[in-house]
């Protein structure tokens, strides 16, 4: 792993009140972000010298990176990492959880504020969506009008919502966060920016504000002494010592495909594959409901009896006696997944889709699709497996905006 003393570092970039930007000239495209032992608040009406926080803040940056997966960071060192080269988008989005009946009744939802960071004397004043448009801001060669607007709004919304529920294993209340974006100068692609880190949010263990352990704790503190500066710095090591166990889940889970013939291996390799994607364990077996129920049943209990959570996929041709002999004989989901064929398919399906009464086997004939309802399933309670399916609905919607952008400007 590289180490900032080793790194040929050219000029100094930027330099904020936490951090500083340096040149990289043997890697081009790619900065060092180095973090400094300073903490401040009240746009650095107050700050402090606070020795350690530049490796506090940097460990649970690369932390709260690799768990989104946007950013390309290559190497970590002690207080400064390596990252993508970007044009800086002068805007902080603000998303917050507010009680919109009763709090206790959790009847919440979020509520979003964009504040223009270029206006230090008028304290990062809060700008609306048509200040933003109509300012035609061009970053890296990117005009900013109303597709970027909506793309960096709901990313905001997805990152806020991952990180909300990666924080709620740790009965820890994610109350509000800040982020911003940039424009990576190679792609032209809005991406997550800056750092994510305990000055970043306002962080509640077990929703009690009288806990809280992120800046805030600082930004409270009536007069600034040595030991209101050791009990803030506490707080940041008590949320850089959790921040590791958001990248793990005590949640296991697994998916079990079972195939009426060894023929049907490639349907089932591609549930196998798609299961991967979600970071769930996938195994195959083959047995046939028809001409050996008893092994069948056998095979069903071997995983009903080591407590994993389990998601049984049945995958059987012509008449399917797997995916319903499965449902009639455990309580854990059983889904079919039939390889139907072009000249009996439409025939065959009906075998999947008419159950006797009392049972509650699901269809679904993609592979993937398959893949991803179980996906579902275990995403309720892991949230690194609800993490990936949020995302790949922020992706999924981001390429339907920037593809409606080019026909709209006939470039697709």
């Amino acid at each position: 792993m590289a180490t900032a003393e080793v790194l040929n570092i050219g000029k100094k970039l930027y330099e904020g009140k936490t951090k500083e930007v340096y040149e990289l000239p043997d890697s081009p495209g790619k900065v060092l972000l180095q973090s400094k032992d300073q903490i401040t608040a009240g746009n650095a009406a107050r700050k402090n010298h606070l020795e350690g926080k530049a490796a506090i803040s940097n460990k649970t940056t690369s932390c709260i990176f690799q768990l989104l997966k946007e950013a390309a960071s290559v190497s970590f060192t002690v207080k400064s990492f390596i990252a993508p080269k970007l044009k800086s988008i002068p805007y902080e989005w603000v998303v917050e959880r507010i009680a919109s009946c009763s709090f206790l009744k959790r009847n919440l939802r979020t509520k979003m504020k964009v504040f223009f960071t270029n206006d230090d004397a008028n304290n990062d004043p809060q700008w609306s969506e048509e200040q933003l448009i109509a300012a035609k801001f061009c970053f890296a060669g990117l005009v900013i009008g109303q597709t970027e607007v909506d793309i960096m709004s709901h990313a905001t919304q997805a990152i806020f919502e991952i990180l909300e529920k990666s924080w709620l294993p740790q009965n820890c209340t994610l109350v509000d966060m800040k982020i911003e974006f940039g424009v990576d100068i190679t792609t032209k692609e809005i991406v997550l920016a800056d750092v994510i880190d305990n000055d970043s949010w306002r962080l509640w263990p077990s929703g009690d504000r009288s806990q809280q352990k992120d800046k805030q704790s600082y930004r409270d503190l009536k007069e600034v002494t040595p030991e209101g500066l050791q009990m803030v710095k506490k707080n940041f090591e008590w949320v850089a010592e959790r921040v590791e166990l958001l990248l793990k889940s005590e949640s296991q889970c697994r998916v079990v495909v079972l195939m009426g013939s060894s023929s049907d291996l490639s349907h089932c390799e591609k549930i196998k594959k798609a299961c991967g994607n979600f970071g769930i364990p996938c195994e195959l077996r083959v047995t046939s409901a028809h001409k050996g129920p008893d092994e069948t049943l056998r095979i069903k209990a071997e995983y009903e009896g080591d407590g994993i959570p389990t998601v049984f996929v049945a995958v059987a041709g012509r008449s399917n006696g797997l995916g319903p002999v499965m449902s009639g004989n455990t309580a854990y989901p059983v889904i079919s997944c039939p390889p139907l064929t072009p000249d009996w398919g439409a025939q065959d399906v009906w075998s999947s889709l008419r159950l006797p009464s009392g049972l509650g086997c699901s269809t679904i004939l993609s592979p993937e699709g398959s893949a991803q309802f179980a996906a579902q399933i275990f995403g309720l309670n892991n949230h690194l497996v609800w993490a990936k399916l949020r995302a790949s609905i922020l992706n999924t919607w981001i390429s339907l905006k920037q593809a409606d952008k080019k026909i709209r400007e006939g470039n697709l």
